[in-house]
């Protein structure tokens, strides 16, 4: 063989090799590759109920398996919502993500009545067992996905949050309990890294329930509508309206002075305005809308 051709050889078989490696470690590192993964690309439309792998029932540990909604209503804890009057809107749509202890009840009017899935910290799992027939009891089509790292959610030790909803799984059968698996959990924070630049941990940064919401909605759902949430430049400006942090806790702190106060903060806090300047990018990517207040993407 002539040099050209064993050149010719040589550089097929690098790139031979270099494509096969590349697709083992996108296979690998899934879903921890952005671009590869299903949350941010447009979804397939396949008929039928889906596996949702990064959630894990409890106790059994199957992955979530639902159909995909068509549209999704992800309704804010904030203030924002108090006088809105889109109650009847959010429940209009297929489903609706609400999250931590955010009541319905007294609230219809602003944030509807249907939830279909509630995605919830380990800290507010205690916030929840406070109005215990209201969220187990009565609520029972409701799908209650819980987040957290650590000893607390730890199955093979039996941490403490993750003994809890044991418990209620046992107390109130039929009851649809997930955990966001540690896979899931580590995807979240790479997410937050490759949007940010920065390593949650070596930033001092915890994620919000928010945060993990929107991860949710965005496997979940093909159209997401978002309400009560503000923009990222929304606290900076000078006009704003004061709100409470949440529409349910009337009068004790007040919203942006809570996300200004988070932002700066060196360690221990949530970043709850970097995380919605990546909403407003993902706004580009997929059908996502925000509404009262409406906000442009950046």
């Amino acid at each position: 063989m002539k040099a050209p051709g064993r050149l010719l050889l040589v550089t097929l078989c690098s790139l031979g090799f270099s494509a096969v490696y590349i697709l083992l470690c996108c296979w690998a590192c899934l879903p921890f590759c952005l671009d590869c993964h299903l949350s941010i690309n447009p979804r397939p439309t396949v008929p039928g109920p889906q596996h949702f792998s990064g959630y894990s029932s409890v106790p059994d540990g199957k992955p979530l398996v639902r159909e995909p909604c068509r549209s999704c209503a992800v309704v804010s804890s904030s203030g924002q919502m108090l006088g809105s009057g889109l109650g009847a809107k959010i429940d209009g749509a297929e489903c609706v993500l609400r999250m931590n202890q955010a009541p319905t009840v007294g609230f219809e009017a602003d944030v509807g009545r249907r939830s279909t899935l509630r995605v919830i910290s380990h800290t507010s799992v205690p916030l929840l067992l406070r109005n215990y027939s209201h969220y187990f009891q009565q609520a029972r089509d409701t799908v209650y996905v819980v987040w957290g790292q650590g000893r607390h959610m730890d199955r093979a030790l039996g941490g403490p949050t993750y003994r809890v909803l044991l418990q209620l799984t046992r107390t109130y059968p039929g009851l649809q309990v997930y955990t966001f698996t540690e896979r899931m959990m580590a995807y979240c924070d790479q997410v937050f890294q490759d949007e940010t630049g920065k390593n949650r941990r070596q930033s001092g940064s915890f994620l919000s329930t928010g945060w993990f919401t929107m991860i949710l909605a965005l496997e979940l759902c093909e159209e997401i509508v978002v309400y009560g949430m503000v923009s990222d430049s929304y606290c900076r400006e000078e006009s704003h309206p004061s709100v409470p942090y949440h529409y349910f806790e009337k009068g004790r702190l007040d919203e942006c002075q809570m996300y200004l106060a988070h932002e700066r903060a060196p360690r221990s806090a949530h970043r709850f305005i970097t995380e919605k300047a990546v909403f407003s990018r993902w706004a580009k990517k997929r059908p996502i809308v925000f509404a009262h207040p409406s906000w442009r993407t950046q």
